[in-house]
């Protein structure tokens, strides 16, 4: 804060309290009182006041206020100048409107100042500033000074207390608290305003890479213009959003502030309230809002909230949301914010890193995560070290999920899988895929010619147990990525049109690239569509069809898992990048299995491998009966043995009502 501009603005104050004082002093010499009589006033103070006798004071010549005034006007020529002169000038006040504002002012400022409001309305009641006092002390008066349609009013300046049946040029007038400050030096944000916005959070709002610089600088333009368009910022990429924002805030030098539109009141005169106190504190800080209609749908019609509030706060202010809205009643400029491409990405992680960063952690960096640059900028300062910087990028991804899905650890690998050649073969290659997607995408240039498919869809088919989701573990762990099982009941909604809604915020929330999406029992969402026989029907093909144009524009690794691959609709199954079906497994992997189900740890003896890989056994019934044999053995004797195996094994055959007979689980052998 400029101290020597604070000290010149107190003396011009003083020099203007000097000014005003002898005004009333003037006025109470000359009995120039409100023009009320006393038996009139008697209505409004419910009893007859007494007159009030005025005090022994100097008397105060014409020439005395003159000069006041001359000392007051050499007291205003600073620079910058007087806030009182700043206010007048940002809202249109006349002289008159002026003074009469620092005459409510004055209130706060000096308090004895009403004993000289008393005396010249000639009533001790009425200690404070009116409308017919300004109108007999102030130079210039005029009578619309509090007129709804003036600056003191329209922009709440003042409050005007009237009482039942009380005239209005009687009615006290006070100068808001947040004005006094401002007149005083102290310029911050209404406490009103307060509960409703947050400063927008630039993190130093780094150098934005070309391709967002460009929607700063169409930003920017149409702040500076001063034109009265509705500036729209598009796009799902919300940490770009708010760069892009901000940094154009800092271009046009005014302060961001974010406020949820779901925060907006839907009562006309509360809307209307809110939007002149904005544009009121946006104009004295300055300041730019940020409007963000997250998720809100587009109901955008002319008598919308969102609409309404718009149309009157003006300014530099933009509506953020996902896709541009339609009939917001005025001129509408659209700008479209997209993530930093892996270009930029790599050239961001280069910039932060430094010029001795390996190539190779670079593009895996880059390729990988699809964070903005401040992420990266954030990451970058907490050191170096593959292991570091790749762990730091997926926990910067994590809380986006974490809402909408089930993180799974991976604590298997490569070896943990017992599947026939062809299908570990096919496995590899979609590891090989995702972690070579920076290379083939952007330094080959195929991302330049390809729009959709980007990502790696793949779809595991088979009997449940066969390793469908060990699979996706064993991906999760060779890629070093967080493994997300989608949770179906907080997803699929019953009400119109919320499905699409959450699938939509879980995509978004994946594309940072930090994460593997596991949709467990897929069937149940990508089925096929049905003919339309009622509207049913309708909305649940629908969201058949957003879900296959969302998979196809989605740029991560999706794996999908089914017990039933013909329920799946036929152009679904077209978009998917690789399909592996699970067998049941033959006698050689069972055998493998139940080698593979007892760790070395674990007391046993006897087990006769090749009599359990008779049973028709998947690893996942395997898994269960090895675990409950053991449970069994620490209960009896502590020791693992066949007999204990086999009554764990017709356990989960019965468990699962699979035929058998008993003969299968008796043993005749050693125990």
């Amino acid at each position: 804060m400029d101290l020597a501009w604070l000290q010149n603005n107190d003396r011009y104050l003083s020099a203007s309290l000097t000014w005003l004082r002898m005004r009333l002093m003037l006025a109470i010499d000359n009995r120039t009182v409100v023009p009320q009589q006393l038996e009139q006033r008697t209505r409004w103070w419910g009893s007859k006041p007494k007159p009030v006798v005025a005090q022994p004071s100097r008397k105060v010549s014409p020439g005395e206020v003159e000069q006041a005034a001359t000392a007051r006007a050499q007291a205003a020529a600073i620079s910058p100048e007087p806030a009182l002169h700043t206010v007048a000038r940002l809202f249109g006040l006349s002289d008159f409107e002026r003074d009469t504002l620092l005459l409510c002012a004055a209130m706060e400022l000096d308090p004895a100042l009403g004993g000289l409001c008393a005396q010249a309305h000639g009533n001790a009641g009425m200690a404070h500033p009116t409308l017919g006092l300004a109108l007999s002390v102030l130079p210039e008066p005029a009578w619309d000074v509090v007129a709804p349609h003036r600056g003191l009013r329209r922009w709440r300046l003042l409050d005007i207390v009237q009482g039942a049946g009380q005239p209005l040029v009687t009615a006290t007038l006070r100068a808001q608290e947040r004005i006094v400050n401002y007149l005083k030096g102290l310029n911050y944000l209404d406490d009103r305003l307060e509960p409703l916005v947050a400063p927008l959070g630039t993190r130093a709002a780094p150098a934005l890479p070309p391709s967002q610089q460009d929607a700063v600088t169409a930003l920017r333009e149409e702040w500076l213009s001063g034109g009265n368009a509705v500036v729209q910022l598009v796009g799902a990429d919300e940490a770009s959003k708010l760069l892009v924002a901000a940094r154009a805030a800092i271009e046009v030098g005014v302060v961001p502030y974010r406020l949820e539109a779901s925060l907006l009141p839907t009562a006309p005169s509360e809307l209307d309230e809110l939007a002149r106190l904005w544009r009121r504190e946006a104009m004295m800080l300055p300041l730019a809002l940020y409007l963000d209609a997250g998720d809100l749908s587009e109901e955008a019609g002319k008598f919308s909230p969102v609409t309404r509030f718009l149309s009157r706060v003006g300014g530099a202010s933009v509506l953020v949301a996902r896709e541009s809205w339609p009939e917001l009643g005025r001129r509408t400029v659209v700008v479209d914010v997209s993530p930093p491409t892996a270009r930029e990405r790599a050239e961001a992680w280069r910039g932060e890193l430094g010029g001795d960063a390996p190539a190779e952690l670079v593009g895996e960096l880059a390729g990988q995560f699809a964070l903005d640059v401040g992420a990266i900028s954030e990451i970058a300062a907490g050191g170096v070290g593959r292991e570091r910087l790749w762990r730091a990028c997926l926990h910067g991804t994590r809380p986006r999920l974490d809402s909408l899905a089930q993180r799974l650890q991976p604590a298997v690998g490569w070896d943990d899988l017992v599947l026939p050649q062809e299908e570990m073969t096919v496995l590899r290659q979609i590891a090989a895929q995702v972690a070579n997607r920076g290379t083939v995408y952007d330094e080959w240039g195929f991302g330049e010619r390809i729009v959709r498919g980007l990502g790696v869809s793949v779809l595991f088919s088979g009997p449940s147990g066969v390793g469908k989701t060990m699979a996706a573990e064993v991906l999760a762990a060779e890629l070093n990525l967080d493994l997300y099982r989608i949770d179906l009941s907080a997803v699929v909604s019953k009400y119109v049109g919320e499905t699409e809604k959450n699938l939509r915020r879980l995509f978004d929330a994946a594309e940072t690239g930090g994460a593997i999406l596991l949709f467990d029992e897929s069937e149940s969402l990508f089925g096929k569509r049905s003919e339309v026989k009622d509207a049913h029907d309708r909305y649940a093909n629908i969201e058949t069809g957003y879900l296959l144009q969302r998979m196809e524009a989605y740029h991560g690794l999706a794996v999908l898992t089914t017990n039933l691959r013909s329920a799946l609709d036929v152009a679904f199954l077209r978009r998917l990048r690789f399909t592996i079906d699970f067998p049941f497994p033959g006698a050689e992997q069972r055998r493998e299995l139940w080698q593979r189900a007892f760790p070395v740890h674990a007391p046993s003896s006897g087990l006769d491998f090749a009599r359990l890989s008779q049973l028709q056994a998947s690893g996942g019934m395997v898994r269960n009966i090895a675990l409950n044999a053991a449970f069994l053995a620490a209960g009896d004797g502590g020791v693992i043995t066949m007999p204990l195996v086999l009554r764990a094994a017709r356990t989960e055959f019965r468990k699962l009502e699979i035929p058998f007979h008993e003969r299968d689980f008796a043993w005749t052998g050693d125990a």
